[in-house]
Order: structure tokens, then C-alpha cells, then sequence
């Protein structure tokens, strides 16, 4: 039933709540983190419940027939199947955050690398803008080694 909401929700772009996150919660970092956790959410929820779909019922039901309560079925067979691809939902939703940060961060403060972005464009300092792409793509780049990393991905 929740189905279509969420895919209708998913297909709206991060930026395009970003009005929305401004009269909410007025200039500064506060809509910035709510256009990246409305961007990052996705992936999570996508893969998760691709993954729980996924489960082998069989596992389950060896689980119920060895006498394993609701906790140790979720301990013991449910995280173990779910974790792998849950972890790469959560590096994917990294990779999707960051990349809506510069645009975000274009909209509404004053600090930030997109600020900086619009602002090297407007002083037609055309080497800083290119410095700075540089920059977004070397600490993206950097972000997704440490998740890789973290999350046991090499």
C-alpha cells in the first residue's frame, strides 16, 4: 500500500524541496542536511527492502524450527543476509548526498563548496572554478575510499 508514496516521493528531486526546506527551517546548514538526508534515504530503503524481499524463507524456517524467537531470527539470519547489501545502499546513498551537497549548498548560505562555486562564477575567476570541481572531485572521491573502507568494501 505504501508503495506508491514512497516511489512518487523517490522521483521528486532533492533540490526540488529546497523552497520547502527554507520556509521550514529558514537560511543555513538546517536545510542542507534535510536536502541530504531526503537524497541519502533512498538508496537505503531501496536496498533494504529488496534485500528483506530477497531472504530465503527457508533460513527463516529452519530458524523457527530450531525454537528461535523474533530477536534471534533478526540476529542471527535476517542481519547476516540483509547486511551486505544494506551497507552497499548506505555507500551509494554517500555517493548521492555528495553530490547534491555543491548544489545545495548553492542555495541559501554562505559558506560551503558550492558557495564558493557560484562565487569564483561570478568573480569570473575561472581557475578557482576549476580548482574547485577538482576539489569536489578528489574529497568525493576520498569519501567513497573511507566508506569503501568502513564498510568493508576494498
Amino acid at each position: 500500500m505504501t508503495g506508491p508514496v514512497f516511489q512518487f516521493l523517490r522521483m521528486v528531486s532533492p533540490l526540488a524541496w529546497t523552497p520547502l526546506a527554507i520556509m521550514i527551517f529558514g537560511v543555513g546548514d538546517a536545510p542542507v542536511l534535510f536536502l541530504l538526508a531526503i537524497a541519502g534515504v533512498w538508496p537505503i530503503v531501496l536496498v533494504t527492502s529488496s534485500a528483506v524481499a530477497a531472504l530465503d524463507g527457508r533460513l527463516l524456517a529452519v530458524g523457527c524450527t530450531l525454537g528461535a524467537n523474533r530477536r534471534e531470527l533478526a540476529r542471527t539470519i535476517i542481519w547476516p543476509t540483509v547486511r551486505p547489501q544494506l551497507l552497499n545502499g548506505i555507500r551509494i546513498s554517500i555517493g548521492v548526498a555528495w553530490v547534491i551537497l555543491v548544489p545545495a549548498e548553492m542555495l541559501g548560505v554562505d559558506s560551503g563548496l558550492g558557495y564558493f562555486i557560484l562565487s569564483t562564477r561570478d568573480r569570473l575567476a575561472y581557475s578557482e572554478l576549476t580548482a574547485a570541481i577538482v576539489i569536489v572531485g578528489a574529497l568525493g572521491f576520498g569519501l567513497d575510499a573511507v566508506a569503501r573502507t568502513v564498510l568493508g568494501k576494498r
